[in-house]
């Protein structure tokens, strides 16, 4: 019996051994250079030592390797007051959570750059940064604009409002800069706004967010405190109507027979009316949203615009409705919730009131308006209807105050007691004078 065999077999498991241990040091070794080279980040304020003409000065972020350094630009002027040196956080200042956050993300995105160029096989660097700061200077009030409204940890949706307010400033004026923001200028882009047919809500919206604009240009010193645009200006709100459908319209809707995309979109819009769920909301749904909890269907998720949690119990709204409509679509699911752009659907609706005989202007968020109207005047409570919209503050719902008024109405007649009728002696009627 030969044992050569064997012998050539344990040596090509070592020599496999010591290729994988080959490469597992290499793999440490790169990474132990990666180490050793790794930029140095820290926060530093003030760093000449000079506060500006608004008694401010700008904090930066240092970056150091190799004993050397760079100093990048936060493009934040802050009050000394404003700065904790100890623990390197803005405090005292009225946007300090949002500007903490800002400096956090400059410095998050300086260490992906690195990251990236050490993935990529690049010598790690401080030229890295002079390719391109993430946080360049604005070049004017319109690109500050932008990248303020990137900057900023707001909601995606929130976002989207914000820069459409900027396109429109954009289209006003997109050489505009920091020294044209005068008390005029505004003016000037409020009759803008109306002029392209804007109604007062919508552009006091608009004028909303451009104050914040500027509040934010002032904060960072691009605008002078004291050359403040807005001072005499005052945001015009009218209390708005919201339409809503009556039961006697929804049966309308219920009973016309169309076919095909045309059945869908009215479907779509009556689940929305008997849940009082957003549009963005109803296009995110899934068939992982609903649930039967204890033989009863529920609809779970979580609300695009506040992130709030919404548990709706579908049997008990509306006479279960809403989860007849899921289970004629039960078989696709998916694609009753694949609905055309929002503008479009709302074109839609008009045609399809016209084809119920209802002799009113709607649109896809009437049947949020309609679910809450006919949910507080049969009874429903504020608080109820609340945590069914998924609104975190109870004022936001308190809009139908309208129908709250002729619910309490409706209520009081109900609790009123009864009158009686005052026993009279036939015998004895009253005397009548004259």
């Amino acid at each position: 019996m030969s044992f050569y065999p064997s012998y050539r077999w344990t040596f090509l498991k070592f020599i496999a051994l010591f290729i994988d241990l080959r490469d597992l040091f290499f793999q440490f070794n790169t990474f132990l250079i990666y180490i050793m080279k790794k930029i140095c980040y820290r926060p530093v304020y003030n760093r000449k030592n000079r506060l500006n003409a608004q008694g401010a000065a700008l904090l930066q972020v240092e970056a150091y390797l190799e004993k050397k350094k760079v100093y990048l630009s936060s493009h934040i002027y802050l009050k000394p007051e404003q700065w904790d040196e100890k623990r390197k956080v803005i405090k005292r200042h009225p946007n300090a959570e949002s500007l903490n956050y800002m400096l956090r993300e400059f410095m998050i995105g300086l260490e992906q750059k690195e990251i990236e160029c050490w993935k990529s096989g690049k010598e790690i660097t401080l030229e890295i940064f002079k390719e391109k700061n993430t946080m360049k200077e604005a070049k004017n009030f319109i690109d500050f604009v932008k990248k303020d409204i990137e900057s900023t940890p707001h909601k995606a949706s929130t976002k989207r409002n914000r820069l459409t307010t900027c396109h429109l400033l954009e289209r006003f004026n997109k050489r505009a800069e920091f020294k044209d923001i005068t008390p005029q200028f505004v003016f000037n882009f409020e009759s803008f706004l109306y002029k392209n047919g804007l109604q007062t809500n919508t552009v006091a919206k608009h004028m909303k967010h451009f104050k914040g604009f500027v509040n934010s240009a002032i904060d960072k010193t691009h605008i002078h405190a004291n050359d403040y645009p807005f001072r005499r200006y005052r945001v015009k709100k009218t209390d708005s109507k919201h339409s809503f459908l009556l039961p006697e319209e929804l049966e309308k809707l219920e009973r016309l027979e169309l076919k095909g995309i045309h059945a869908k979109h009215t479907h779509a819009f009556l689940f929305c009316c008997y849940t009082g769920i957003r549009y963005s909301d109803f296009v995110n749904l899934t068939s992982q949203n609903f649930f039967i909890i204890k033989n009863a269907p529920w609809l779970i998720f979580r609300t695009i615009k506040t992130d709030a949690e919404v548990k709706l119990p579908l049997a008990l709204l509306f006479e279960g409705k809403a989860w007849e409509i899921i289970k004629h679509y039960q078989k696709n699911l998916e694609s009753f919730f694949a609905l055309r752009a929002n503008s479009t659907i709302n074109k839609e609706l008009i045609r399809i009131g016209m084809l119920a005989g209802i002799n009113k202007h709607f649109s896809f968020h009437t049947a949020r308006h309609t679910n809450a109207t006919l949910l507080i005047y049969n009874g429903t409570s504020i608080t109820t209807v609340q945590k069914l919209l998924g609104h975190r503050n109870i004022t936001t719902t308190q809009i139908y105050s309208e129908v709250m008024e002729s619910t309490i109405v409706k209520d009081l007649q109900k609790c009123a007691p009864v009158k009686r009728k005052k026993k009279t002696d036939k015998k004895h009627k009253p005397i009548e004078n004259g």
